[in-house]
């Protein structure tokens, strides 16, 4: 019998939106302290305050209720990220100090977006548990629309002659790797916070070897 590879459909919303919500705050925080597989659905409906059957009204499976969480907290951050690029990269005063202000905001979506990340741990300890179409849907919501954004950037700050890049989904890569990853990677997303002033040394000598990638000659 073939795999199903279709994106899970949520059945018709039934019931108070409140108690779907509530649903949904109880399972991100269970899935992120206890992990998709080990998670139950009765484990959930306790921390809900609703019964199993509740649940069922409003999601097929545990599989589904679980891609409902981690898309909503995807686009949540997203939004987030995006909005933190408008403010330090819309216009640039000092590139190099405004490229570090807006990674170290990056950085600090870690705590001002907890739950989210513990589920990011939970999905890389567990890609392999994870229907494939899921793991799809969340990295086009998250990851590769948050990658898009920086994308966007790097090609706008080439045109206007900051930078010099061939490829700018290229050098968001570079950026991230130097900057965001390298502090998320160490600290677990951040399960065991780093001091702040590693991070900001972190964060600052990323953004430095960016540059000395990509800054145009002329610019010094």
């Amino acid at each position: 019998m073939a795999a199903n590879t279709e994106p899970l459909q949520a059945p018709a919303h039934r019931g108070l939106p409140q108690k779907r919500q509530a649903i949904v705050r109880a399972a991100r925080t269970v899935f992120g302290r206890e992990g998709f597989t080990r998670t139950s659905v009765d484990v959930i409906a306790a921390e809900a305050g609703v019964s199993k059957r509740t649940i069922y009204n409003h999601f097929t499976d545990k599989e589904q209720l679980f891609q409902e969480v981690i898309l909503a907290g995807a686009s949540e951050v997203t939004t987030a990220q995006v909005e933190i690029a408008d403010r330090h990269l819309r216009k640039i005063v000092a590139l190099e100090q405004d490229l570090v202000d807006f990674a170290l905001d990056r950085v600090a979506s870690l705590t001002a977006f907890a739950d989210h990340w513990a589920l990011v741990r939970t999905i890389e300890a567990e890609a392999p548990r994870i229907r494939p179409a899921v793991l799809e849907a969340w990295q086009e919501a998250g990851p590769r629309e948050t990658h898009r954004e920086l994308t966007r950037r790097f090609d706008g700050f080439a045109e206007r002659g900051l930078l010099e890049v061939d490829d700018p989904h290229q050098a968001a890569d570079h950026f991230n790797l130097l900057t965001f990853i390298s502090v998320t990677q160490p600290s677990f997303y951040g399960a065991i916070p780093l001091p702040p002033a590693r991070v900001n040394e972190i964060v600052t000598h990323g953004v430095r070897t960016f540059l000395r990638l990509y800054r145009p000659a002329a610019a010094g």
